[in-house]
Formats: C-alpha cells, sequence, structure tokens
C-alpha cells in the first residue's frame, strides 16, 4: 500500500513522499523489517522517537508519532497522529485489509471465566459446523484446532499480530473468531480495529489495579469492548453490569444465581466429573451436563451459550454441543481416569487467592483425601507468597508434596524452605518436600487412593520448566498420564512425614 493512500484511509496529514510503498507497521524498532512503518509510541520512561534510527536500519520507510521531539532527526516521511496507539492498530488493520469485517467476531472480557468462556464458545460454535479460529491468552487456532503460540516475545499479542493472526484465520476458511479481550489488550488498543459483532461480560473484581491506577479505570477500560460491539452479553449477577447497559447497543442478560435474566441456571448438581443443570433460554427450558467442576463454571457456560446464540445458533445445539466439552488446558483440566486411579487434576493456580479457589472447588467433590502438588517461582518474581502458598495447601488439602516451578537461579532448598515454614506456621505438619516435579507427581499419585484427588497446581499449559539455569521441555499432563500408568494407585505405600 502507498504511503499516501495509508495517510488518507487514517484520515491524517502526510509530511513527504506519499509514492513510498508500506508493507507492515511495528512500534518495536528491533521487530523492523523493509518496508515496514515504525511507529514511535512515547511511553512513562522511554520515547520510542530514540529508536527511529534502528528501526531505519532494519529497513523502515516512514514513522508514525505524535510530534517530532527538538533535535530528532527524521530522514523517511513523517506522518503526524493525533495517538499513537490508536494509530498502530487503525494501520495495522489497514494494512491487513481488515479481516475482521469479513468475520463474525465474539469477544470475551472480564476479570474471571474469560478463558473458559472463550473455549467454550469457540467449541459450540464448531459443534454447530462453524468453521471456528480462537485468539485466547492459551494461543490461537485457525479452524483446523491446532493449538499455536506467538512469538516467544509476545504475551497478549500487539495490534498488527492480532490482525495478522486474524487474517491468517480468515484465509484458513474460518467464518467465526472468539477473541479473548484482556484489559491490557483494551487499555492499549491491541484490539481497537477488530470490528466486534458480540462483546461477552464474566465479570468485574480487583486486579492488574497497578496498571489501570483505580477500579474505574479498570472499568473504563473493560467497559470499550461493550461499547464497541453491535450486541453485548451481561452477566445480571455481577453489580458492574447495570452502568454497563446503557453503553451497549443491545444486550442480553444471563444469571447463574437465580436473578432475573433472559438466560438462567437452575438445580445445579455437582457431580465428581460434571455440572448438571437446567438452562432457561429464549427458546425455552432444557436439561444440560457440562463435563467441568467447580459451581462458577455454570456462569461461564450461560455466557458462552448467550454469546454464541447471538450469533445464530439454536439452542438445542449449544445444550447438545456443551455435553462434549472437553475443558480448557491447564484450567482445572481433569487427567482421563482409569478403574483403581485416583482424580487427577491439572489447574494453573500458582498464588494464595486461586490456589484457595482451586482447592476449594475441588474439596466438594472429593469422596477421599484431597492431595496438593505445588511449587513457587524463582527470581524476583514475589518471594513473599511463598509461605503464604505453604500454608493455603496444608490448610485446604489433607496431603501437600512442595516441589519445583521454575526456580530459575533462586536456590530450590530456599523456596521449598519457605513454603514448609508457612505450613508450620498455620499449625500443620501434613506435608513433604520433594525437589524434582516428576518424583512429585508419581509420589502423589502412587500414594493416593481410588477416592482421593490429586491436584496439580502451578504449572497448568506452560510447555517449559525452568530449573536453575536451563530451561526443559514440559508437560503437565503428559507427567500426570505417565504417573498414573507407572504407578500403583492405591497401594498406600507412601505416606507423607508426620
Amino acid at each position: 500500500m502507498r504511503l499516501g493512500d495509508l495517510a488518507a484511509a487514517l484520515d491524517l496529514t502526510l509530511d513527504g513522499d506519499p509514492a513510498v510503498e508500506v508493507t507492515g507497521v511495528t512500534h518495536q524498532a528491533d521487530w523492523a523489517r523493509p518496508g515496514d512503518a515504525f511507529v514511535a509510541i512515547r511511553g512513562t520512561r522511554v520515547d520510542g522517537h530514540t529508536f527511529i534510527p534502528e528501526a531505519l536500519r532494519r529497513g523502515a520507510v516512514a514513522v508514525l508519532g505524535e510530534g517530532l521531539p527538538e533535535g530528532v532527526d527524521c530522514p523517511v516521511p513523517y506522518v503526524v497522529v493525533p495517538g499513537a496507539r490508536a494509530a498502530l492498530a487503525d494501520a495495522a488493520a489497514e494494512l491487513a485489509g481488515h479481516p475482521s469485517r469479513s468475520l463474525k467476531v465474539l469477544g470475551v472480557t472480564g476479570t474471571d471465566g474469560k478463558t473458559t468462556t472463550s473455549c467454550l464458545a469457540r467449541h459450540l460454535l464448531r459443534e454447530a459446523g462453524r468453521a471456528t479460529g480462537l485468539l485466547s491468552t492459551i494461543g490461537y487456532e485457525l479452524p483446523d484446532g491446532v493449538l499455536r503460540q506467538p512469538p516467544a516475545h509476545f504475551t497478549t499479542p500487539e495490534a498488527p499480530q492480532v490482525q495478522q493472526i486474524l487474517a491468517d484465520q480468515l484465509a484458513a476458511g474460518a467464518e467465526d473468531v472468539v477473541v479473548e479481550a484482556s484489559s491490557h489488550a483494551l487499555a492499549l488498543d491491541r484490539v481497537r480495529a477488530v470490528d466486534f459483532d458480540v462483546a461477552v461480560w464474566t465479570n468485574l473484581t480487583g486486579e492488574h489495579l497497578d496498571f489501570h491506577g483505580s477500579m474505574e479505570g479498570y472499568f473504563a477500560d473493560k467497559a470499550k469492548l461493550v461499547q464497541r460491539a453491535r450486541h453485548a452479553v451481561l452477566n445480571a449477577d455481577d453489580p458492574w453490569t447495570e452502568r454497563l447497559r446503557p453503553m451497549a447497543p443491545s444486550h442480553t442478560a444471563y444469571s447463574a444465581e437465580g436473578t432475573d435474566a433472559d438466560w438462567r441456571a437452575t438445580g445445579v448438581v455437582e457431580g465428581p466429573d460434571d455440572l448438571r443443570f437446567a438452562v432457561h433460554s429464549p427458546e425455552g427450558e432444557f436439561d444440560a451436563v457440562l463435563p467441568m467442576i467447580g459451581r462458577f463454571n455454570v456462569a461461564n457456560a450461560l455466557a458462552a451459550l448467550a454469546g454464541v446464540h447471538s450469533l445464530g445458533v439454536d439452542v438445542p445445539t449449544l445444550v447438545a454441543g456443551l455435553a462434549t466439552f472437553g475443558g480448557v488446558p491447564g484450567r482445572m483440566e481433569m487427567v482421563e481416569r482409569t478403574a483403581g486411579a485416583p482424580r487427577v487434576i491439572v489447574d494453573f493456580a500458582h498464588t494464595p487467592p486461586s490456589l484457595e479457589k482451586a482447592l476449594t472447588t475441588v474439596r466438594v467433590t472429593t469422596a477421599g483425601r484431597l492431595w496438593v502438588v505445588l511449587g513457587s517461582a524463582g527470581g524476583p518474581r514475589d518471594p513473599s507468597k511463598r509461605a503464604p502458598l505453604g500454608a493455603t495447601a496444608t490448610t485446604l488439602a489433607d496431603v501437600a508434596v512442595f516441589t519445583e516451578e521454575d526456580h530459575r537461579d533462586t536456590p530450590l532448598q530456599e523456596i521449598l524452605d519457605e513454603m514448609e515454614r508457612g505450613a508450620r506456621e498455620a499449625g500443620r505438619d501434613n506435608y513433604v518436600a520433594i525437589g524434582d516435579r516428576r518424583e512429585a507427581i508419581a509420589y502423589a499419585v502412587g500414594a493416593a487412593g481410588p477416592d482421593d484427588t490429586v491436584v496439580l497446581a502451578g504449572k497448568g499449559p506452560e510447555e517449559t520448566l525452568e530449573r536453575d539455569t536451563e530451561t526443559i521441555p514440559w508437560d503437565e499432563m503428559g507427567e500426570a498420564r505417565a504417573a498414573l500408568r507407572r504407578e500403583a494407585p492405591g497401594a498406600g505405600r507412601a505416606e507423607p512425614r508426620p
């Protein structure tokens, strides 16, 4: 695309040659490639304009920014923009051909349940026979269902990567795409140029306030998704919803707590492997089965059902699809059970609050003892949580096995000692420390009885384990399956030390 055409499409004034060909856009100088436009973003500590020489050295042909600082030289065309991050998103969409305009896009935001709701919605759309892609914190999928990861240096993809993934999904035949929209993605305009058909709101509780500054700031950023979408699906049980209703062009409400809403659940029964409940919908009442545990997942299921229904799928098809959901990788993911073996669950919980929620949830449907295998990250990542993790684990589980979890350059024994200290200060001695995570998993699975549950906490879907200066491949689900094959479940040959 010619630079002049790009500037005109974005309603910007160009200072320079309009005939320059632009093939891409980036805000990271070291990611620049020949033909890229470089967007110079003024950060709180660093001004992107200082990286113009590096971007040009790598082949950038133009620069977009909010005005050249005094003394900064720019030998290529410079386009003045009112907001650099907005320009990054808009330019990326323009260069990609606005792929979301040719897709039905369902966005999901909220503090809790985003990933589960996104994966449920993707599953329901596919079960309805629609080619569907996914863009989530766990990775992204084309309609082929293969989970892929953006390059390692991305967490939430930046706007150019979001647009490229959407373009790839469209090229692969996608009709629908489910996009998990984090508060950072909304605040930093990473999904600004995505054309959302439906916005699903799960809930809002205190999180990321160091970034957003206050709950009001957090709400304002999250609410952008509701304001931009053509239709919103709102949680009637969330107190913030009353403020969202007038922001949405149109909306549907759901409730897992019996509140009057378009979609409601009643008669919830929590089993050891599933949830059963009645769904009250605009098309009538239906009995539903969801192969997940944790009552909170009823709300996630209703959100997904209502969201996908807004895209035109009938309720009987949705309820049938719900019963075949395989779960979310690393989020209360149940390992295949065999006769005589304990129930084994893999979960990403790695903070005291998330561990408390996981263990409390699992306890409800555990007939025997509850085991937990967990560690704590090393390096500078909040060492103050190690002792509370030990206290939480030993207070809520019958047996805790302390082990490694990405201890990096922090001595593992130092981390284990802190977790043990937390347990002792809580008056608990129902723990054992086994430094090697594989051995810790094998120990717990081998010692647990057939009525017991073993929760493997902390690693979830992560694909590596950081041990000292070494990073090794890791598959928590694979380790759980291997332990179940190797060990003699229920033999009771190993017991935690007194």
